[in-house]
Order: C-alpha cells, then sequence, then structure tokens
C-alpha cells in the first residue's frame, strides 16, 4: 500500500502506470511533430548547399557578429540600469513616507502597462534620441519597474520577527534593509530576477524597428539580400539557437550564483564553543 504525506498522496500502481502512459503518448506526440517539421524543411530543401553556403562569407559572418555585439552591448546597459531603477523604485515603495511612497507607485505601475514597443517608439520619435539610447530606455523602464516588484515581494517575503529583532537591536531602518532584509531576500528573488533579464535580453530584438543594427536587424538584413525562396528560415534556423543558448547561459549563471550564495561563509551557521564548566558560587 502507498504511504501518504501531508501534502499529497503517493500514486500507487494504477496511478503510475497511468502517468508513464501519459509521459509515453506526449513524447510520441512531440516526436511526431518533430519529424513532421523535419520533413517540411527537407522537402522545400532548407538544408541544401545553396541556402547554407552564403554564412560562410566572411561579410556574413562579419555583419552577424557586429549584430551580436550590439545586441549584448544593449542588454548589458539595460540590465545594469534596470537593477538599479529597480532598487531605487522598491525603495520609494518601501518608504514609510507616503508622498514618496505614492510617487513610486504611479512610476511603477505606468511603466508595468505601457507596451515596450510604444516607450521605445516614444523615445526614439517625440525626444529623437539616437537607436541604442531608446531601446535602453525603453527597455530600462519597463524591466526596471517589474524589478521594483520584485525587489519588494522578495523584501516583505521575509519574516516579520527579522525585522523586529533587528529594530530590538537598535539597527536604523537602512541597517535592517542592508543587513538583514536584503540578504535574505536575495536568494527568493534571484530566479524572477534572471527571468525578467530573459525578457530584457530578448525584447533587445525590437531594435530593429528603430533600425538599430542588432543581432536581429543582421539577419533580417541578410534574409532581404538572399535570392532564393524562403531565405529567412535559414536565417532563423541561425539565429534562434544562438538567441536560446543566450538564455540558457543567463539561466546557468543564475544557478551558479544560487549555488555559490548557498556555500557562502555568509549563510552558513557559526560555530558555537562548546559549553564548559562555570565558576561556582561560594
Amino acid at each position: 500500500m502507498s504511504e501518504a504525506t501531508a501534502l499529497y498522496d503517493i500514486p500507487g500502481p494504477v496511478t503510475r502506470r497511468r502517468h508513464t502512459a501519459y509521459a509515453v503518448l506526449a513524447t510520441a506526440v512531440l516526436l511526431a511533430l518533430l519529424a513532421w517539421i523535419l520533413y517540411l524543411l527537407f522537402d522545400t530543401g532548407q538544408f541544401t548547399y545553396t541556402k547554407w553556403m552564403p554564412f560562410a562569407y566572411e561579410g556574413i559572418q562579419e555583419l552577424l557578429l557586429r549584430g551580436l555585439g550590439n545586441t549584448l552591448k544593449a542588454f548589458a546597459m539595460a540590465a545594469v540600469l534596470s537593477l538599479a531603477l529597480g532598487g531605487l523604485l522598491a525603495t520609494g515603495r518601501l518608504s514609510e513616507h507616503r508622498p514618496v511612497r505614492l510617487l513610486a507607485t504611479f512610476v511603477v505601475e505606468f511603466f508595468r502597462a505601457m507596451p515596450v514597443l510604444v516607450m521605445i517608439f516614444f523615445v526614439f520619435v517625440a525626444l529623437k534620441v539616437q537607436p541604442l539610447p531608446a531601446l535602453v530606455a525603453g527597455l530600462t523602464l519597463y524591466n526596471g519597474s517589474v524589478l521594483a516588484e520584485v525587489f519588494r515581494s522578495g523584501v516583505n517575503s521575509v519574516e516579520r520577527g527579522q525585522r523586529e529583532a533587528a529594530f530590538a537591536l537598535g539597527m536604523r531602518k537602512t541597517q535592517v534593509m542592508s543587513y538583514v532584509l536584503v540578504p535574505q531576500a536575495v536568494r527568493a528573488m534571484l530566479p524572477a530576477i534572471i527571468s525578467q533579464l530573459v525578457v530584457a535580453l530578448k525584447d533587445t530584438s525590437l531594435g530593429y524597428l528603430i533600425t538599430y543594427e542588432e543581432f536581429l536587424h543582421a539577419g533580417k538584413l541578410i534574409a532581404s539580400n538572399l535570392d532564393y525562396d524562403l531565405p529567412f528560415i535559414p536565417v532563423v534556423m541561425v539565429i534562434s539557437p544562438i538567441y536560446i543558448g543566450m538564455c540558457m547561459l543567463l539561466s546557468w549563471f543564475a544557478g551558479w550564483v544560487a549555488r555559490r550564495e548557498q556555500h557562502s561563509p555568509r549563510t552558513g551557521a557559526a560555530e558555537v564553543a562548546p559549553a564548559e564548566p562555570g565558576t561556582l558560587l561560594p
């Protein structure tokens, strides 16, 4: 007989066989879908030498590398500024002063509700800003407002007793936030922070709409100058794995930071000396 836990009942033999059948069926469906896609690609001649030969040209490789470098540059600037803006807005939302809290709330809710593309176009067209600053500004305003909510939720997720104990020791609010709440909240916030940074990395592809020469813009330029049918498919097959690889690398880096944080001496238990017999009172 299966044992029960406080959260769920451990599945029995019949349930395990049913789950195995579901897994096998889902795997078969996915493999069939993959086989169908590969058949369409081979049937339309997407793997012929003629369609992949242009990627061996040095000029096309330099164009792709330059676009990739511009994408990483825009992402790095947007990520740093978004984290800084998110921390500033989160501090405002956690402030004890009502006007500061209301102003920070209005800014966060406004920029979270605005589409990223609208903000990028507004900065680029209305304010007449260059493509790179316009793209970085739009990404920073949106992702910074989202990260502000992530930071605020992470700080509020720490047990209230931690805050009260710190205040009882005579620590000021800045010290409580810096030394007690934020270090504990970072571990809970890290997955959401990385997820939002992945969103920022993918949203850099919107830069091609304002003529910023990023990775997707380079792929579009290459595809528009190829003289065979369906030129975008080989380009997508080259660009997509690189985007996926960058997102997976960012996720791996987040996991590495989390594991390093778990083994950090700051988060480990402090050694306590064993108790020794004291001096007997007369």
